[in-house]
């Protein structure tokens, strides 16, 4: 199916809301209400399902270049449309780093040519993901790829200095630096969170103060150059703490939390399963319930999954060994559904808001995030909340399959996608 085609939504709950029908033709939506008439266009039956705008990711690892055993733009970009993804920003530690306006072109042209979704390349900070020296800020932002969003992700910009710089040069054209708030001298070492559980099994422990401290110093220098900063992953409750001050003040202070932080926490490492190992590490029950109240009264201002795909023999191994991370993509919003709507702390309007409305905004990112309404371009995705399935990697589009979620039941399906009215996924099928 083209753009050009005419495809007829009917009895889709928009936003959770009453039934209705939805044209799209030409990339766009050309009109909402009840009875729609449309001869000739495809029909997608929708009741029962909720559609909502497709989601915007404003944390993925796409991999290449450089790590292809692991993920390629081709492989992502698919698992994200099976996720209901119509946008999803690359993150730069790849090999080479994100950090000229060379690679980041080179990680655009990929989106642009393999693409189930739209991809927005993310710079690095600094030199090599180093810590030591600016990387090429402005040339990423002037290339094609039209950077706004710059991270070391992976790294924690531990230099005060260069974290203050960076901020005043992105202030320039309203870009953003996202920090991963890992102080690296309280977490030489760490393996997992530090408490009641690391101390029992005996691994070391990496403390909240780690993650807490830097976010403290950094939306005070926001404050202090006036520029944006957004924090990475929250995962403790003090953390919600400082962002809320943050915001308080007025600052422009934004963060997102992951779906894995939002429902798992250190008890599941007492497993030994490195499926369970992620950086920052899962944290207790009190953090994730102070975790899911910001997410729902608005503090923490996104769901971004921070999608890390390893090949099996860098996980499949001891817990020691084993490399940090999760794939989440294709059950993000499933995860999201299972621990904020099914539990009533968010309805689908806010979900919409913390999954693709304010991802886009943070990440000024044009064309998604967009109401559901006539002349907005068609970025969409179809749900079906009453299903109810067990997680299966071996079904999964991503190259990987590292996800803390296989054998666990889990509700909600993706059925469609469409980007700008394409059909990317049909009946939870790639297209």
């Amino acid at each position: 199916m083209t753009a050009s085609d005419k495809t007829l939504i009917r009895g889709a709950r928009v936003l959770g809301g009453e039934p209705q029908d939805v044209l799209l033709a030409e990339g766009t939506i050309q009109e909402v209400g009840r009875g729609v008439q449309a001869p000739g266009a495809q029909v997608v039956e929708a009741e029962g399902a909720v559609l909502l705008p497709g989601l915007v990711d404003l944390h993925t690892h796409l991999r290449e270049p450089g790590r292809e055993d692991s993920e390629t733009v081709l492989t992502g970009t698919r698992a994200a449309a099976r996720g209901g993804y119509t946008a999803v920003h690359a993150m730069a530690n790849t090999f080479p780093v994100a950090d000229t306006a060379g690679v980041v072109e080179q990680v655009w042209r990929l989106g642009k040519e393999y693409g189930y979704c739209d991809v927005r390349p993310v710079g690095a900070v600094t030199v090599g993901l180093e810590g030591k020296q600016l990387a090429e800020l402005g040339a990423m932002h002037e290339s094609a790829a039209g950077v706004r969003v710059f991270s070391d992700d992976g790294k924690c910009v531990d230099d005060a200095v260069i974290m203050r710089r960076a901020l005043e040069y992105v202030k320039a054209f309203d870009g953003v630096v996202a920090q991963h708030a890992q102080e690296p001298r309280l977490t030489e070492g760490a393996q997992m969170n530090e408490g009641v559980v690391s101390a029992e099994l005996g691994l070391a422990g990496w403390p909240a103060v780690a993650e807490e401290s830097i976010i403290a110093r950094d939306v005070l220098l926001a404050a202090h150059v006036g520029s944006r900063v957004h924090i990475c992953h929250l995962s403790t409750a003090g953390s919600v703490e400082l962002v809320r001050w943050a915001k308080s003040k007025g600052w422009n202070v934004t963060a997102e939390v992951t779906p894995h932080h939002l429902l798992l926490t250190d008890e599941l490492v007492r497993s030994y399963d490195p499926v369970y190992k992620v950086n920052p590490p899962l944290r207790t029950e009190a953090d994730v319930m102070a975790l899911r109240e910001a997410l729902a009264d608005g503090t923490i201002d996104c769901v971004a999954t921070d999608h890390a795909p390893h090949p099996h023999e860098d996980k499949d191994c001891e817990w020691g060994a084993a490399a940090m991370g999760m794939v989440g993509l294709e059950t993000a919003l499933s995860v999201v559904q299972h621990t904020m709507v099914d539990t009533g702390l968010l309805d689908w309007s806010q979900v919409a808001d913390r999954m693709a409305h304010r991802p886009a905004e943070i990440g000024r990112l044009a064309g998604h995030g967009r109401p559901v309404a006539p002349g907005e371009p068609a970025n969409l995705v179809l749900l079906d909340p009453a299903y109810r399935g067990q997680v299966d990697p071996a079904g999964f589009a991503s190259r990987s399959g590292n996800t803390p979620y296989k054998g666990r039941e889990l509700p909600g399906r993706v059925s469609h996608t469409w980007l700008r009215g394409r059909a990317t996924v049909v009946d939870g099928n790639l297209q």
